[in-house]
């Protein structure tokens, strides 16, 4: 960049005077436009802020460039450290203050500034920069705000201490950060979703006061979704993928089991979570070891997510194929992974859903404990309901995957014995808890097999889509009214 900042004072130095003088007026990037859409995404900045001018010591490019050049330099020395450091935002700038001379002031302005260079240079490919452009969304934001943060600067990670890989890490605890300008902006706004339960937390965590609040039961013209909670294997020994269990020989066998006696009796496509890129690796080599991976395939062809996006989208698009010519195919996923997060499995492609496990998140992490003492100071949330929450919510997330329309089908197992628990299997959303059996709470993997061959054999007889039994699966525009004037009696 300061190679193209000196062409441009060569070639043309007006563009980069005119760029000066605006920002001496004060109008920054933005000229006289008003502040649209685009300011409530990068990054969530104050409307003081959005109103300054840029300090006059980053005006010019070359001076703009040189501070940049020390931030860098000095988050280079940061990340030399042997133990590990966390530290607020407060303290962070007043370090970077004491060894750069760069303010506040300056760090709140780096993101502002930087935009304004690019379009002033008519840089068009953004994504030679975007190491640069990180650099600067974080200056802003540790200039910005003086809580809801950490740094936190690890030299390696703790399950691998004898690798150097030092990290800095930016940590936001408060999501209610995020969605503010959106509730500054709107007076009306309203949050849906099929996972939002227990709906109560939400309010504490975006820090919001709800006028209405409502659950909504799920409108189907048949029982078309059979969610089982499996605790043992046909052995009757208890599976789980607590740390004290999950490399148990014996669970990792019944969790192989339970696949093949799934994939043999379950038509088109089976999706299957895991609670982690390593505990999937690591069972899938059990399995393959043990040999019950081969009998899998002699099934159904299996197909993997990675961390690699085009490994993963290739191997979406051949499980897509597979499904599609009849054979069938399995899907090994992972919570909080790219699929579990945005990728639909309606119809064949998705009939049976298997998570593996309770999905919490890595207790040990640091990032975490910040987090978590941060909501316990802040909001009073206890760690324990946090966890419980975020790793039902995920696992909600994940087994929802497989039904998308009111005509779609399939079956959602989960794989572990603490889901038994009433504490537990409460955080899990409405819809699948209203469907979930007392009968289907305890099961082994032979009384699981035996409900899905009797839940597909329902499932294939023909019925009314329009609906059954004087139930309404569409709401009338005469419905709709009368919602209307129900809820509007309640102010």
């Amino acid at each position: 960049m300061f190679v193209m900042v000196g062409r441009f004072k060569a070639t043309d130095a007006n563009r980069l005077r005119a760029e000066y003088n605006r920002l001496v007026e004060g109008l920054a990037q933005r000229g006289n436009l008003a502040i649209t859409d685009a300011w409530l995404a990068n990054p969530a900045l104050p409307d003081d802020i959005l109103k300054e001018a840029v300090p006059g010591n980053i005006r010019k490019a070359e001076h703009f460039l040189n501070v940049l050049r020390r931030l860098v330099q000095y988050l280079r020395e940061r990340l030399l450290t042997e133990n590990v450091v966390k530290e607020g935002p407060v303290a962070f700038v007043a370090s970077i203050y004491a060894k750069t001379g760069i303010d506040q002031k300056m760090l709140r302005f780096c993101y502002d500034r930087l935009h304004s260079l690019m379009m002033t240079l008519e840089i068009n490919d953004t994504d030679e920069f975007l190491h640069i452009q990180t650099i600067c969304d974080f200056g802003t934001l540790v200039g910005t705000y003086t809580r809801g943060f950490s740094i936190i600067i690890e030299p390696f990670d703790e399950r691998m201490p004898h690798i150097p890989d030092p990290v800095l890490q930016l940590s936001c605890h408060d999501a209610s950060l995020a969605i503010k300008p959106v509730f500054d902006r709107f007076q009306s706004v309203v949050i849906t979703s099929g996972t939002l339960s227990p709906i109560d937390l939400y309010p504490r965590l975006l820090n919001f006061n709800p006028v209405i609040s409502r659950s909504f039961t799920m409108s189907m013209t048949r029982d078309c979704i059979c969610p089982m909670v499996l605790t043992r294997g046909s052995d009757q020994l208890p599976v789980s993928t607590k740390f004290d269990m999950r490399s148990d020989p014996g669970v990792v066998r019944n969790y192989g089991r339970l696949l093949l006696e799934m994939v043999s009796a379950v038509p088109d496509g089976v999706v299957c979570f895991f609670v982690s890129y390593s505990y999937m690796d690591g069972i899938v080599n059990s399995w393959n070891e043990m040999g019950i991976l081969q009998d899998i395939m002699q099934h159904k062809l299996v197909f993997i997510e990675t961390q690699d996006v085009v490994e993963t989208t290739l191997a979406l698009d051949n499980y897509r194929r597979a499904c599609d010519c009849g054979r069938g195919a399995v899907f090994f996923s992972v919570a909080r992974g790219k699929v579990a997060e945005g990728i639909d499995f309606d119809r064949h492609y998705g009939r049976l859903v298997i998570m593996f496990g309770v999905p919490f998140q890595y207790t040990l992490s640091r990032i975490l404990l910040a987090r978590l003492e941060y909501l316990r100071e802040t909001f009073q949330i206890k760690e324990g309901d946090f966890l419980t929450f975020d790793a039902l919510r995920q696992a909600a997330q994940c087994v929802g995957r497989v039904i998308r329309s009111k005509a779609d089908y399939g079956m959602m197992i989960f794989a572990d014995k603490r889901y038994s628990r009433h504490d537990k299997r409460s955080k899990l959303p409405g819809w699948i808890l209203s469907h979930l059996r007392e009968a289907h709470l305890n099961l082994s993997t032979d009384m699981a097999l035996h409900i899905a061959k009797e839940f597909l054999r329902k499932m294939a007889q023909p019925y009314d889509k329009s609906g059954v039994e004087g139930k309404k699966t569409l709401l009338s525009e005469e419905d709709l009214k009368k919602l209307v004037q129900s809820n509007s009696n309640m102010f």
